[in-house]
């Protein structure tokens, strides 16, 4: 309909970013992308350096299930920590934090949390933030991988914010295709100051539609009268009888 510039110079991905800025906060900066593993590649890129360790379960996606991509394009280790339930704690977590300032060791740069987690279990809005707490104690970045948090939210009846921003969360990958969307993830920043390098981030990590606009107005559909939330119930009440 029309002409319509590219690269998100949109009305449709104006609309979108109004409304994810309505559910997020207005302090939040979306980032439309392709897929999850790009999502998550983008994120984790934007807040480490390669010197850098990615803390994670060793059950996570980034760990098991993208092909190594992420420590690829990072240039990080993952630290995989052996967990029960497939959610890390604060005192699972504390003894990778060492080695600080000694230039033969990676540094802990940032925490990757899975909501809901491979293992179908939830965190919390207290122990994300007893997560993001330590972490920002020690200069680190939380990570959350969002490709089921619509799932997470439905199951506690709390909003998309009050499981991220609210809670300490520095980067999120918000999920679209596990959620209904035919294509399309998108990367949301709390803080920032990620928003400038985040641009050259996407695009170096191909991950920028030209013809964004059909990634982004299915967001537009996905956030009207909480559809997201209608498909997120649905799918938890489909499980529960499994």
């Amino acid at each position: 309909k029309d002409h319509a510039l590219g690269y998100g110079n949109d009305k449709w991905t104006e609309d979108a970013i109004a409304q994810i800025k309505e559910m997020f906060g207005s302090g939040c900066e979306p980032f439309f992308v392709f897929n999850g593993t790009g999502s998550n590649v983008m994120a984790l890129q934007l807040i480490t350096r390669p010197y850098h360790f990615v803390i994670c379960t060793e059950t996570a996606h980034i760990y098991v299930d993208e092909c190594g991509s992420p420590t690829k394009n990072t240039g990080c280790q993952m630290r995989p920590i052996a967990t029960k339930d497939g959610k890390l704690t604060p005192e699972l977590i504390l003894p990778y934090l060492h080695g600080f300032a000694d230039q033969h060791h990676s540094q802990p740069g940032a925490v990757y949390l899975s909501q809901c987690t491979e293992l179908g279990t939830i965190y919390t809005p207290d122990e994300i933030r007893a997560i993001a707490d330590l972490a920002h104690r020690y200069n680190m970045r939380v990570h959350m991988d969002g490709a089921r948090i619509p799932n997470a939210c439905a199951a506690l009846n709390l909003s998309l914010r009050e499981l991220t921003a609210d809670c300490g969360v520095d980067i999120l990958s918000f999920g679209g295709t596990k959620n209904g969307l035919m294509m399309g993830e998108c990367v949301i920043i709390f803080d920032p100051a990620l928003k400038t390098e985040a641009y050259f981030i996407r695009k170096q990590t191909t991950q920028l539609a030209s013809k964004m606009r059909y990634i982004s107005c299915q967001f537009t559909a996905y956030l009207t009268d909480d559809l997201w939330l209608k498909n997120a119930r649905h799918a938890n009440e489909m499980a529960s009888k499994l």
